[in-house]
């Protein structure tokens, strides 16, 4: 859990950060610069799940879009009770203590994926054919988190991640109807879209902590051949560009000022047939996930951006291991290219915060997935107002190895302690507990990233999905984390200190899951034990008389053969 010490400290670190940008961001050729005219790197963060919930963020894949989730909740406890869930959810999910939060971690914006139907009503629901009605909820959420990162001096990019009618075949991300007609298929959706685009552009033109319009997420269609349901193939993308150039017109009729962010088709990678510019202040966004890390991985992106002189963001990008972070992060920086990562907080640990499961929770969804009885309708509600209550930060519980990776360790590949190890007599160090760095400085692991997007690499990263994000692999058992599925070559380092020099008997906890497992043990370089073999009972292993000098000792564990499951390591002082 946050702890309360931690957030005051945040808070304090966030009221004397310097400003990370002055004035209104605005294009010059490749690069976004504010009206200093100084280069912006902007580094950012979305909040996925807080105005459009997608099933797996909150382990609900199987229900998928966020308007089957509610039609799923209502079923259980009703229309009114459903109702306060979701006001309960919009006022915890995302607070002021979040973005203090992030600017004190080092985020200098923010990207706020939009639901359209919390600004305005669906277009089949209109009283008055054509007309569009306004909803105040959507737009005083958006004027709260706006004065946040005001206070932070950080930049708030709107993202309209569900359009009206929904712009792709991936359902979830923006919660479509496939029954309805999609943004493509109706006109009254498209000219909606186009409104909304007005309004917010009118709402919000004189503040210069805005730091662009993202105006279409992740459109995946096919115009040309309805079968391309990514719209990876298409070569025109006619209807894409033609509504991106009228959303355009709309804002410039109100708002000179910023910055206008382009998502081709394809998830936001298939530019064919969009560009040329249309506007003199516009950014090529691309998103990125499951790929290599090096410069060729977006060699396309940066050929656009030299044919068109235009800058390029990486406006999405993430769910994957710290070090896919760090090292995509230095990537994208040391070609001058700005991010955004995905998401803020979730179930799960590849982000800066986690949502806890509680009990109530989990037996919804053991009921929605068929493994369980329907909770009561007073039960289900109590646990879904906690599991709300679960979302604000205060209650979740903070991954540093994340924030950690995404930029401490994209500047320095220098290891630091995880936690405070004191060596002295009966102490212990958690197996888990290895230092914070990058692979091969930190801990050496062999499978580092999933490169589930890249064809012919069958890569996890991490098996456990357990208490860290590296590609060490860690899961629960027996009610405590340990490091699992070791293979040869691969070590954890842990950077302790030594009260008092003398002779010391390590005890270490692991358990063999093959029959010739075995590891050394050194520190600070200097081989304490070699060659120790792993046994495949619950015994330990126990090694005698090793000698440790008094101040900082860089405990090494290296496993010469892989296999076993190690827990932890005991000193004591003779």
């Amino acid at each position: 859990m946050l702890k309360f010490h931690v957030i005051a400290l945040t808070l304090l670190l966030a009221s004397v950060l310097p400003a990370n940008g002055q004035g209104y961001l605005k294009t010059r050729g490749p690069v976004i610069v504010n009206e200093k005219n100084e280069k912006v790197i902007l580094r950012g963060m979305g909040l996925g799940g807080w105005m459009l919930q997608e099933g797996y963020m909150f382990r609900l894949g199987n229900i998928g879009q966020q308007y089957r989730i509610r039609e799923k909740i209502r079923e259980l406890i009703g229309p009114e009770k459903t109702q306060a869930f979701y006001d309960a959810w919009l006022t915890s999910h995302t607070t002021r203590k979040d973005i203090d939060s992030m600017a004190a971690w080092g985020f200098n914006s923010v990207r706020l994926p939009m639901h359209f139907d919390l600004y305005t009503i669906p277009a089949e629901e209109e009283p008055v054919a054509g007309q569009n009605t306004w909803l105040e909820k959507g737009f005083a959420l958006t004027d709260s988190l706006l004065n946040w990162c005001k206070a932070n001096h950080m930049y708030l990019i709107l993202d309209l991640h569900a359009a009206p009618g929904g712009q792709g075949n991936d359902l979830p991300i923006s919660d479509r109807h496939p029954e309805k007609p999609s943004l493509w298929e109706s006109e009254a959706n498209r000219n909606k879209t186009i409104a909304l685009w007005r309004k917010l552009a009118a709402r919000y033109a004189n503040e210069p902590w805005i730091g662009g319009y993202d105006i279409i997420n992740e459109p995946n269609w096919g115009f040309e051949d309805t079968g391309d349901k990514r719209g990876t193939k298409e070569t025109k993308n006619i209807p894409l560009k033609q509504l991106m150039v009228a959303i355009t017109k709309a804002i410039r009729e109100v708002d000179q000022k910023h910055i206008i962010i382009i998502e081709g088709n394809g998830f936001g990678n298939n530019y064919k047939g969009i560009l040329p510019a249309w506007d003199s202040n516009m950014v090529i966004s691309f998103h990125k996930y499951g790929n290599f890390t090096n410069a060729a991985s977006i060699r396309n992106f940066l050929d656009l951006r030299e044919q068109y002189n235009l800058p390029l963001w990486l406006g999405e990008s993430g769910e994957n291991s710290n070090n896919w972070f760090t090292n995509t992060i230095s990537m994208v920086e040391s070609n001058d290219i700005g991010w955004a990562w995905w998401q803020l907080k979730k179930i799960g640990i590849n982000n800066p915060l986690e949502i806890k499961i509680t009990p109530g929770y989990q037996a919804l969804l053991d009921y929605w997935n068929g493994k369980g009885p329907a909770p009561a309708a007073d039960e289900a509600y109590r646990a879904l107002m906690e599991f709300a209550g679960n979302t604000r930060i205060e209650n979740n519980i903070y991954h540093k190895d994340v924030t950690d990776a995404m930029f401490r360790q994209v500047a320095s590949g220098k290891a630091i302690p995880f936690r405070e190890h004191i060596i002295k007599d009966k102490a212990v160090i958690r197996a888990v507990d290895y230092d914070l760095g990058r692979n091969l400085s930190a801990y050496n692991d062999l499978d580092t990233a999933s490169y589930h997007y890249t064809p012919g690499v069958n890569t996890q990263g991490n098996r456990g999905h357990a208490y860290r994000n590296d590609g060490v692999d860690i899961k629960k058992e027996n009610n405590e984390f340990v490091v699992f599925n070791i293979e040869s070559g691969e070590w954890l380092q842990y950077t302790t200190r030594v009260a008092a020099a003398g002779n010391y008997t390590l005890t270490i906890k692991i358990k063999a899951d093959t029959d010739s497992a075995r590891f050394n043990i050194s520190s600070n370089g200097k081989v304490l034990a070699a060659d120790l073999a792993v046994p495949s009972d619950d015994q330990p292993v126990i090694v005698k008389n090793i000698r440790l000098a008094k101040g900082e000792q860089r405990i090494r564990v290296e496993f010469v053969r892989g296999g076993g499951m190690f827990s932890e390591m005991i000193f004591e002082r003779k």
